[in-house]
Parts: C-alpha cells; structure tokens; sequence
C-alpha cells in the first residue's frame, strides 16, 4: 500500500527486487521529501520513497547498489551515507529528476552526461514560482511569515508590507501572534537621502510625500520594539530589489522608473546547495544593513 496524494492510500503490486523504482513526479516536489534531500537525510528519503511507491528494502537495495541490511541501517538511522559517490547511486537509482539532484548537491544527469548545458532551467530549481505581481501571492508570503523564525524586508517604506495596521506583513508579527519567537529586520529608504529624492521623481512622488511615508513606517515599527526582536535600519542607494525573505525561502520584486515594486512580477526562490540567486540576494541585504544606520 503506499501514499497518492490525488487517490490517497491505494493497493500496489510491490514486484520483485529487480524490477526498477520510479517514484511519480509530485514526490519529489514534497516539501518533506525536499528537506530531506537538503539535509542529506537519506534514511528519510528511503522512508519517504517506501511510503509513496511500496518498494521494498530489497528493492531499494537492488536500485541502489547496496545491500539489504545496509539499506534497514540507513532507514532506521543506524548508519548514515556520507560519501558522494554513494549519493550519486542513490539519485540514479531512485531516478531522481535533476531538481532533486542539486537539493542533494549532486550535478543535474544532464551536466554529467554532457559537461553542461548552459542555461538549462532544470540546474537552477531555486526559483519554483513566478507570479504576475504580490498580490497574486500575498496569501502564501502570510502563511510562510507566520511559520518563520526569520523575517527579513527590504522595501522603500514599507508602508504597504508592514507599516500600517491592514499591510501585507503586519498581523503576522509576534505582538499579533502571542509572542511567538520572530526575528524581525527591515531596511527602508533613508528619507534623507538623495537616493530618496531620485526614486520619488521616478514615481511621480513629491520628496516630502515619500519621505514622511518611510518615517510613518518607523514610527509604527518602534510601537513594536518592545515585544518582539525588530530592527529597523536606513540605506542610502537607489532601490532596485524589493526582498521578504522567511527563513529559506525569498520573494523577489523589483523597482524601476514608473514602477512600483507590488506591481513587479514576484519570484518565488528557495535555498538550495548550489543555486546562486538565493545566497546573492540574501548577501546583497546583509552587505546592505552592514553599512546602514540602524534606527530602531
């Protein structure tokens, strides 16, 4: 019996230990089968591909290149596989499609076939969403805050991210959320700058306009400083990105003349070992706050 997640549990003929192992595609695009992968947890992997195919430990063996008991010792956490040569078996022989490869860290079957292909979307699985504009994903950024250990926002001011009482972020803090432990960083446009005064021109904006809008968000972020871990900071550059991250996964817009950063197509982008869009954008903001002036 194994797991679908269209049918639920269904009857399977779980065959003989040669026969070949070949998970369905929505398996792999679990979120506990992914973490798994990330944390190159292959005793729950084996369990989670036991689960929704029926294979056997033997079977999985045979796939594998492995023993039966080294795959029981596996699965019950008696032995862990630490060699890269080993995952590399285990890909192939759970035929894992090239997006689960790189969770493992493992080259796409393509690279290894071929050297690699330049520009083949299946090597870069970080970006798993593309959506028309925020609000199109407004409901899924509240559902991963409010999950989230770490709450990271880059904006102008933010305003309409986590400003007011009805913005986008706002009702998934700790003070709404009982306390609960979030560690909260924000970095908005210093209303000081000429950075400021060139993005409102591209907007249409008076400098006074925006200027006031980013020291309002301030002013309702401070109300918040003293029940949850929030920071505050200014940066002086001329915005490009606009950031939420939530732990390992980051929604990505953009600014640019005559355009706001809710109207930008959002990219939805997880970490994964090797993607580099992840590790950059989180870098670029870190580097950002580093030089910035810390207000709350």
């Amino acid at each position: 019996m194994f797991f679908d997640p269209a049918r639920g549990y269904r009857e399977c003929n779980v065959g003989t230990a040669m026969e070949p192992i070949e998970p369905p595609d929505w398996t792999w695009e679990r979120a506990d089968v992914r973490q798994a992968l990330r944390a190159r947890d292959m005793g729950a992997v084996f369990r989670h591909i036991q689960k929704h195919t029926g294979a056997s430990q033997a079977r999985i063996g045979v796939a594998t290149g492995m023993a039966q008991g080294r795959v029981n010792e596996i699965i019950n956490g008696r032995r862990e596989v630490t060699r890269l040569d080993v995952y590399e078996r285990i890909a192939d022989g759970l035929h894992m499609p090239d997006d689960a490869r790189h969770l493992l860290g493992l080259a796409a079957g393509r690279e290894k076939r071929s050297g690699g292909a330049a520009f083949d979307l299946a090597a870069f699985p970080e970006v798993v969403r593309v959506y028309s504009a925020q609000n199109a994903v407004a409901e899924e950024i509240r559902q991963q805050a409010r999950a989230a250990h770490e709450l990271d926002v880059l904006a102008v001011r933010g305003l309409g991210l986590i400003g007011l009482n009805d913005s986008l972020l706002r009702a998934c803090l700790p003070r709404e959320q009982g306390g609960r432990s979030l560690r909260v960083r924000i970095a908005l446009l210093d209303p000081d700058s000429e950075a400021l005064a060139h993005r409102a021109a591209e907007i249409g904006e008076s400098t006074e306009s925006l200027a006031d809008g980013v020291r309002l968000a301030e002013t309702r972020l401070r109300e918040l400083a003293g029940s949850c871990d929030i920071g505050v900071w200014r940066y002086r550059m001329l915005p490009t990105w606009r950031l939420i991250r939530t732990d390992d996964t980051m929604f990505v817009g953009a600014f640019d003349a005559g355009w706001e950063g809710h109207e930008s197509a959002t990219y939805k982008v997880m970490a994964t070992p090797h993607g580099p869009l992840f590790r950059g954008f989180r870098r670029m903001f870190e580097a950002l706050i580093g030089g910035a002036e810390r207000t709350i």
